[in-house]
């Protein structure tokens, strides 16, 4: 945006009428990055980099106004460099031509006491651009522990009172069970039993029983908490390889302790694909993704703090999910590393009112479990470190 008798301009396409109106999106921050001042939709994901005047536009839309509504607001800059500050604006979706709404514009207006922090969180943060190539991933960290050790996973108090605490048990089940608990990067080639994916499932997800509160209904209680006892999280079960179940991809109605198919087919070209690259998990027998339904958290929550609480819910489960497969004898993993749209897209969400947040998979394990939670040491050893 430039005043009269300047050269400034932030754009160069002309204006289709100059009758249009236009009103800013509702998913606009601004922030300041390298030295530029940013404007983002984080609905959209478009951002540009711009003179802090154009945020003075964006405050003029603030509901339905027309291009001349905007020359006569602001006659000390050229009508040019306005009608060009409009047409970079609307083009990176910041404005938008009364009427038009975005892709799923409405599902984000449900998240209003979320927003913006909790609806930029979780838009910006989807679809992450992973390595394809593990390997040169691997070297790139290998690189940064030389230039920068790697942070210890834990912290002392030296000069504190020490207090020498007893030996935690370690006999029994449970603590067996505990102590098993890895993430698996190496599977058999066996199926899982039907059973055993049921019984997992159940356990993690399925609804235990029912209790009534009085003036509000029934909630359902679970193996894992959830704020409130909302429980927004859903489980979709991508099975390749379990006994008597088709492959395909299913959804598990918690309720009723039933699958319930959604389509057909599952490869372990598929769970690479799904799990950006991750290949050592393609030979799993089945994959769990995790979404949650906002809505359930933000009928009781209207602070973005909550939008933590299904971040933790995840958690939880994942958990559950994973101490549950290890005590069945199977071998469990969890990622955060997924493309986050083509699951969605495949599972039939949004990615706003509903939105995949986590997955876990197991298989059986296999028959040497040397290194079988990590890259093998041939596989180190063929990197060239």
């Amino acid at each position: 945006m430039s005043r009269n008798g300047s050269k400034r301009t932030p754009g160069t396409r002309r204006s289709r009428t100059k009758r249009d109106s236009y009103r800013r999106s509702p998913f606009v921050v601004s922030y300041w990055q390298n030295g530029e001042f940013v404007l983002e939709n984080y609905l959209t994901q478009r951002r540009v980099s711009c003179d802090p005047l154009a945020a003075s536009i964006l405050h003029f839309f603030n509901r339905d106004r027309t291009l001349a509504d905007l020359l006569a607001a602001l006659p000390e800059y050229t009508p040019g460099s306005l009608r060009s500050a409009v047409r970079t604006l609307t083009a990176n979706s910041l404005l938008r031509r009364s009427g038009e709404k975005s892709l799923n514009e409405e599902k984000l207006v449900a998240w209003r006491d979320w927003n913006p922090a909790a609806g930029y969180f979780h838009l910006s943060t989807k679809d992450m651009k992973f390595a394809a190539d593990a390997a040169e991933e691997f070297r790139s960290v290998v690189r940064l522990a030389k230039s920068k050790p790697m942070p210890r996973p834990i912290k002392r108090y030296a000069k504190a009172r020490q207090i020498v605490l007893p030996a935690p048990a370690s006999q029994g089940e449970f603590p067996r069970v505990l102590e098993s608990r890895r993430t698996w990067r190496r599977f058999s080639g066996r199926a899982v039993s039907q059973k055993a994916l049921g019984t997992l499932l159940g356990l993690t997800w399925g609804v235990q029983k029912w209790v009534k509160i009085p003036q509000l209904g029934e909630v359902a209680v679970k193996t894992s908490p959830s704020g409130g006892a909302l429980h927004p999280i859903e489980a979709y079960v991508l099975a390749r390889n379990v006994e008597k179940l088709p492959r395909g991809l299913y959804h598990y109605n918690g309720a009723d302790h039933r699958l319930e198919l959604l389509r057909r087919g599952a490869t372990s070209n598929q769970i690479t694909r799904w799990l950006v690259n991750q290949y050592w998990y393609g030979g799993a027998a089945f994959v769990v993704f995790m979404t949650a339904v906002f809505g359930r958290t933000q009928w009781k929550y209207d602070y973005p703090r909550a939008y933590r609480a299904t971040l933790l819910e995840a958690g939880h489960l994942c958990q559950t999910f994973c101490l549950t497969a290890t005590w069945l004898d199977l071998a469990p993993f969890c990622t955060l590393a997924f493309a986050d749209s083509i699951v969605e897209k495949a599972i039939g969400v949004d990615g706003v009112s509903e939105s995949v947040l986590y997955v876990a998979g197991a298989g059986m394990r296999p028959e040497d479990e040397r290194e079988a939670h990590l890259l093998s040491g041939s596989e180190i050893t063929r990197l060239k470190l």
